[in-house]
């Protein structure tokens, strides 16, 4: 089978063919801005990956002799905001550090910017990426403030809104300027960086009690959704992101494995990590099961393959494809709208009862429960005491515990100077009765 142009294959020391996007040499000479790249060895991807890059280049080598780049209707004119955006969004920064679920919002956030108008009526996203200045980023900000949807109040500012767009034209810019760097004004590469951004009161994030997080578990399973209820479980006492939950970070091999029976091994993927939290501990007194509310509820979690989180398939789904499996992975935002049902029907349970807020919750006892700095971290596994601060809640519990201690030590304070105060009258007694020198010192 043909291959790709610029595709070189490769056969490694294991065996295995791999291939790799190299362009020629007199391109390359030519500060052709496409980068080689290995492309893995699924022939169907690196097909895939192969036609872009191949697409950019010839947009490159179009623009480079003078002539007309005439992109196909779904592709954006080379240099423009339209094409700065695709750029990025095939670039290692947003595959490789843009989560899953945050793509959804990314693309929307792209397409509000570049279908603004123009005060000449055209896209902000066909205007070539350079003349966006600094006073045109400033403007836009203004832009991105305006309310367009049905939910916006007339006269409110969408502040939050206007942070995410700035933030995200700040990166976009300045990732591609690294790859295409002829394409921007060497004077302002990033004309983002520097807008001045009105301040806004900044909200928090709700979180839910461990009564609230039970509550809805059984109620979950009471409905037939044990799998929803398990998610919520594993988010609030082990402090694993919803999304990696779903995700199927988090195996049945990872639960009290025959290497590990007393360990229960949770999947960070944010911050790389594995943390091995213990189950149990044998004491003098007996043995003490740390968590076995949620060991009772992952007992109602049926096996259905290697990740713990997954659908069975009904019926209707076996009749359209009686080759499938009997279960397969949830969709992250089809699962939380059952979150969201299920929150309305079921006693004790919030209205802002979320997954995001199951894990807020579990942050929020660890702080409760006043664990040092480097306890706390070592569950949730946070590099930095910044991130971990985040999560911090002023609840009334550890307002009571803080006053609590303060009150104490003020207590400790005074019955000191207290002690002191009696000592020295008791030693000026003593001396005004003859009982007691003064010695040279005093």
């Amino acid at each position: 089978m043909a291959l790709p142009r610029h595709v070189i294959p490769k056969r490694l020391a294991r065996g295995t063919l791999a291939f790799y996007y190299n362009v020629p040499t007199k391109y390359r000479k030519l500060e052709c801005p496409i980068l080689n790249e290995p492309l893995g060895s699924d022939f169907a991807k690196m097909t895939e990956r192969a036609k872009t890059l191949n697409e950019q280049f010839d947009e490159w080598d179009l623009a480079r002799k003078g002539q007309p780049v005439s992109p196909g209707p779904n592709v954006p004119k080379y240099g423009t905001v339209d094409w700065l955006f695709r750029e990025y969004k095939i670039s290692k920064a947003y595959l490789e550090k843009v989560a899953q679920r945050s793509r959804s919002d990314y693309e929307w956030a792209m397409e509000q910017i570049c279908d603004i108008k123009t005060k000449n009526g055209d896209r902000v996203g066909s205007r070539p990426a350079r003349m966006i200045t600094p006073r045109a980023a400033d403007k836009l900000y203004d832009k991105f403030l305006e309310g367009t949807g049905k939910k916006d109040l007339k006269g409110t500012l969408r502040l939050r809104t206007g942070e995410k767009l700035i933030g995200l034209c700040r990166k976009a810019w300045r990732v591609v300027h690294r790859l295409f760097p002829d394409e921007f004004d060497r004077d302002v590469p990033n004309p983002w960086t520097g807008v001045t951004l009105k301040v806004r009161p900044k909200g928090k994030k709700l979180a839910v009690t461990r009564d609230e997080v039970y509550a809805f578990a059984w109620g979950a399973i009471d409905a037939g959704y044990p799998e929803v209820a398990a998610t919520a479980v594993i988010c609030f006492e082990w402090l694993q992101r919803p999304e990696n939950v779903v995700a199927g970070c988090i195996k049945w091999s990872d639960y009290r494995s025959p290497t590990a029976p007393t360990i229960i091994n949770v999947e960070h993927h944010k911050t790389g990590t594995v943390a091995p939290h213990p189950l149990e501990e044998r004491t003098a007194e007996g043995l003490v099961l740390f968590y076995a509310d949620a060991e009772e509820v992952l007992a109602k979690l049926p096996k259905l393959g290697v990740p713990m989180i997954l659908r069975e398939i009904g019926k209707k789904a076996k009749k359209e494809k009686p080759n499938a499996g009997t279960a397969k992975p949830w969709i992250y935002s089809s699962l939380n709208h059952v979150v969201a049902r299920l929150r309305k029907k079921i006693d004790g349970v919030p209205p802002h009862f979320t997954l995001d807020a199951c894990r807020h919750g579990g942050m929020t006892e660890l702080e409760e429960a006043e664990l040092t700095d480097g306890q706390g971290r070592a569950l949730s596994t946070h590099k930095t005491q910044k991130a971990y601060e985040g999560y911090a809640k002023r609840t009334a519990k550890r307002m009571l515990s803080a006053t609590r201690k303060r009150h104490a030590h003020v207590l400790a304070e005074a019955l000191a100077n207290e002690a002191a105060t009696n000592v020295q009258n008791e030693a000026l007694d003593g001396v005004q009765n003859g009982k007691q020198p003064i010695s040279k010192s005093a």
